[in-house]
This record gives C-alpha cells, sequence and structure tokens, in this order.
C-alpha cells in the first residue's frame, strides 16, 4: 500500500477552491491541521468567514479529493471558521467588543439601504457570525421597527452605558430607541456627529464579528464623523439601476475613497421586477447599473436583489425576509452577499491592508 504524505494531501487541497474567493485552500493558509495515522488522514479547515451555508458542500469536495488519494482508507475533514479583528495602524481607538465595523452607505434615499442593513446582518447570523447593527440615521432611524423592537428601550449599565437592544439574534442601537416615533430630531451637524459617537461607544456591544452602521443617505456630518473618529474596516454601497441613483452612489465611492476606507462591494436592489400574475420579467430601473459601478472602481457586485413586494411587507413588519422566509430564494441571495462580505474582508486581511490612515481631502 502507497504510503500517504503531507505533501500529496496538501496537493490534493490545493484542488479545492473557496467558493467566495476562487482561491484554493492552501493559498488561503486555511489548512489548520493536517493529520495523517497509516491510510486514515484528518484535515481541519479554518476559513476567515462565517460559512455556514456553504460549509457542508465544501467539506464534501474537501473529503472527495482525501478519499481518492492512493493510499487512503478513511478521511475526515473538520471545516470551521474564524472571523480575525481588523488591525488599526492609526491612532483611532478600538470599539470594545468589535472585531470589524462595516458602513452600508448610499448616495441617496429610497433605494432600500436599511433593508439591506437588516437583512444582511441577518444573513451573517444565519451564517454563523455575531452581528450588531448601528443604527446611524439619526433624524430617521428605521432599525427599531424592522427589528419589530416596538418601544423596548435599552437597558443602563453604570453612569453612562447602555445594552444593546437583541431582537432576531442581531444586537442593536439607535436613536429610535431613545425618543418616541413622533419626536422630531431638530438638531445641528455638531449635535447629530456627537450623538452618533456616542451611540456608538456607550453601548456594551458583545463580542461581535461584525458592527452593521445602518449610513443616512448622502456625503454630510454623519459620513465625515465616521470617516475621522470611527475606525472602519470597510463599506458596502447601496444602490438601484437607475442612472440618477448610480451617479449619488458614485459620490459615495467617492467620498470613501477620499477617507481611504475600502468599498468592499456593491448591493443591487431593485434590479428586476417579476409579475406576480404572469410571470413577466422586467427591468424597470434598467439594467447592471450595479455591476458596471462596481467595474468602474474596482470592485465587486455582491448580489442583486428583485423589486418584490414581500421583502417590503416583511420588513415593515418588524420580521425580515432572512428570518421570515429563511428558505426562500431571496434569502439565499442575502446570505450569499453575507458570506461574500465576510470573505472580502478576509482576504483584505490576508493582504495586509492595515486599517487606513485617514486624510480629508479638498478636491
Amino acid at each position: 500500500m502507497a504510503v500517504v504524505s503531507r505533501q500529496a494531501v496538501d496537493a490534493a487541497l490545493s484542488t479545492v477552491k473557496d467558493p467566495c474567493l476562487g482561491k484554493d485552500l492552501v493559498a488561503l493558509e486555511a489548512v489548520n491541521k493536517v493529520q495523517i495515522d497509516g491510510g486514515k488522514v484528518a484535515v481541519e479547515i479554518v476559513l476567515g468567514y462565517p460559512a455556514l451555508g456553504s460549509r457542508q458542500a465544501l467539506g464534501d469536495q474537501v473529503l472527495q479529493v482525501l478519499l481518492a488519494l492512493e493510499g487512503v482508507t478513511e478521511a475526515d475533514v473538520d471545516m470551521g471558521w474564524y472571523v480575525h479583528p481588523a488591525p488599526i495602524a492609526n491612532s483611532q481607538a478600538a470599539i470594545a467588543g468589535v472585531k470589524n465595523i462595516v458602513a452600508v452607505a448610499s448616495g441617496k434615499g429610497g433605494v432600500g439601504k436599511s433593508t439591506s442593513t437588516v437583512n444582511l446582518a441577518l444573513a451573517l447570523v444565519a451564517e454563523g457570525a455575531k452581528v450588531g447593527i448601528l443604527d446611524a440615521d439619526i433624524y430617521g432611524p428605521s432599525q427599531p421597527m424592522m427589528l419589530g423592537v416596538g418601544q423596548q428601550r435599552p437597558e443602563t449599565h453604570g453612569q453612562n452605558q447602555m445594552k444593546p437592544i437583541v431582537a432576531h439574534g442581531v444586537q442593536s442601537i439607535s436613536m429610535g430607541y431613545l425618543v418616541t416615533e413622533k419626536t422630531p430630531m431638530a438638531w445641528r451637524g455638531p449635535m447629530v456627529s456627537g450623538a452618533l459617537q456616542q451611540l456608538l461607544n456607550q453601548t456594551l456591544w458583545q463580542d461581535l464579528d461584525y458592527l452593521l452602521i445602518d449610513m443616512p443617505p448622502g456625503t454630510g456630518d454623519i459620513q465625515l464623523t465616521l470617516s475621522q473618529h470611527v475606525p472602519v474596516t470597510g463599506a458596502v454601497i447601496v444602490t438601484t439601476p437607475q442612472d440618477i441613483a448610480l451617479l449619488d452612489a458614485q459620490k459615495g465611492i467617492e467620498m470613501f475613497r477620499k477617507v481611504n476606507v475600502p468599498v468592499l462591494g456593491v448591493i443591487e436592489n431593485m434590479a428586476t421586477h417579476i409579475c406576480s400574475q404572469c410571470g413577466h420579467e422586467e427591468h424597470i430601473f434598467g439594467s447592471g447599473g450595479g455591476e458596471r459601478i462596481a467595474l468602474d472602481y474596482q470592485s465587486e457586485l455582491l448580489g442583486a436583489l428583485p423589486l418584490d413586494l414581500s421583502i417590503r411587507q416583511n420588513a415593515d413588519g418588524g420580521s425580515p425576509t432572512v428570518v421570515s422566509e429563511p428558505d426562500s430564494e431571496i434569502t439565499a441571495v442575502y446570505r450569499n452577499i453575507a458570506r461574500k462580505l465576510g470573505a472580502k474582508l478576509w482576504q483584505q486581511q490576508k493582504l495586509g491592508n492595515a486599517m487606513p490612515e485617514i486624510s480629508i481631502s479638498d478636491d
């Protein structure tokens, strides 16, 4: 019987590619442990992002290539992941209890950014991550309604800290938890920026892999405050295929580029509409816009969502699609986006990209 060598095992594993990054497991340094005992081989694969939805398929691929090796009579595969905290290269202090901060932004309102944020957070939870949401839209917070929290108020801790509200497994904080629905936030820019920093720093986040920041639309005070005072790991841009939305999305991308925050990808909402009566598919707002803008800025289209009534109804009802319809095609898209986002962050860290050194320019 042929002797099984470590070199042969590594060669076999190098033929298996990560589905999100397209690189093999050996090159990604995802092979954490290999044990060889005669014809028995046991390997431990550790990805750098939550991948519950693709773990079985990837594990099966690894198992097949191992069993195909000459001399292997038995193989065991342990598939797991660990989300690494983002390195911080500048003087900004890390946020306690948070490994990675991702800004979800758009150039204009009405493109489904908040709906994307909550479903992306829930998709990351479904994939096995610990996730939080900071609702940074001080003037018009919407996450309390989408998470179905109702009139809950955060519990205080000590003199100036509060515990996040937990709903559907997601930790969250929002100005909407601190004021009534009818209370207008008639604040000037400095007050809003101060409130954002307080919400972020005075919340007792509990061991989060990812904190998603639901940004207000535009490129104003809150965006600059976030860029200057918060250690953002990366940003996701939400748009629709409509030309005017793409123009505004470009401004959002340019803003993050000016402060050296990596744009991890683009989510395209309302990409297509399928008639519920006849099944006819139509690109109401245009087609291919999200992919074009991603290519223009050397980024990636993370996923495209349809214009579907259920997405809006579920979010308005406090039970977003990912939790209310876990087996739907729409949920599958969100979970695929979640895996791609996590993989992009892992790749960014593996390339040695430290946290951005913030620099604001006038051009």
